[in-house]
């Protein structure tokens, strides 16, 4: 068994091939009802399933085909198992994995500071360590966002996995039902996406993420400057507000981003204090963790209070 990091991960090699065990660790509590059912609903047909607590999906790493499956497990650990993984690949695929599950949040102080707020702090009471699952890669992100403009997220992903059978790459790994990988930018940006059957603007904007993707690297690069990068975002023909803000929260990693518009948590919001409460108001006193507040109001829609619309 060695050693990774004092702090973030433990690895032991299960056989050869490429195929690794890890734990991460992370610091309680950790709300995983929530982000299990996040993963669940979120599932693109062909490339990732959710079943028992494990969430499975293919992806490319390194040039490769690789297959994981995550759970988690007793002491404060997030276990993964790799398949088609080079150890030389090992530590970028930690701090994505860690990206994704929220892994580096920091429960007590986000809480303190959203607890100040009688709203928050009783949501925070009713799922103490809630996360802000973010993206696995910022083409993917982005696609998923735009698919969700203006449906629902069951919507999005039958899109989503239209798209996957259409124009992503066949997984070269027996790991059935996954059967492709997601596509590249570089092939969506090339790609016919009209008669995926959403409106000819939608698929104009898929395209358009695409090319700027490839054009401007850094476009969704987690950690930078919130203003700055809503600013690009919104200079895309068919990114408003709303889409900027959520990519901002779901890639980039901005614990302060909060798409204002979305109807659900106007909804969210109303329910839980009157039809007069206005969110832009409300939430100033959630700053600077303003997307924590927001998936909490997402979550408090749903009946088992796990999951959320968004």
């Amino acid at each position: 068994m060695t050693l990774l990091s004092s702090l973030h991960a433990v690895r032991r090699s299960l056989r050869p091939g490429n195929a690794h065990l890890l734990w991460l660790r992370y610091q309680p509590p950790y709300h995983w009802p929530s982000t299990q059912a996040f993963f669940a609903a979120r599932c693109i047909p062909g490339i990732e399933t959710f079943t028992d607590g494990v969430y499975r999906r293919s992806f490319v790493c390194a040039g490769r085909h690789a297959v994981l499956e995550a759970s988690a497990v007793a002491g404060c650990w997030l276990q993964v198992r790799l398949q088609g993984v080079a150890p030389a690949a090992l530590p970028g695929l930690i701090a994505r994995l860690r990206r994704v599950y929220d892994l580096d949040a920091r429960p007590a102080r986000i809480a303190q500071d959203l607890a100040r707020d009688p709203l928050m702090a009783r949501l925070l009471a009713e799922r103490p360590g809630l996360r802000v699952p973010q993206g696995w890669d910022a083409c993917e992100q982005a696609i998923r966002t735009v698919l969700g403009q203006q449906i629902s997220v069951a919507g999005a992903m039958t899109l989503a996995g239209r798209l996957v059978a259409r124009h992503g790459e066949g997984l070269r790994l027996d790991a059935a039902p996954l059967t492709h990988v997601f596509p590249l930018a570089d092939v969506l940006a090339q790609a016919t996406l009209e008669g995926l059957g959403m409106p000819r603007s939608r698929a104009a904007t898929l395209a358009t993420l695409a090319s700027a993707l490839l054009e401007q690297p850094d476009l969704l690069r987690p950690g930078q400057a919130l203003d700055e990068a809503l600013a690009r975002l919104c200079a895309l023909k068919g990114i408003g507000p709303w889409s900027a803000h959520y990519l901002a929260l779901r890639q980039l990693g901005a614990g302060d981003a909060l798409p204002l518009g979305d109807v659900a948590l106007v909804k969210a919001l109303r329910l839980l204090e009157g039809p007069q409460a206005v969110l832009a108001e409300r939430a100033l006193a959630w700053r600077p963790w303003r997307a924590y507040a927001a998936q909490h109001l997402w979550a408090s829609l749903s009946p088992s209070g796990a999951s959320s619309p968004r």
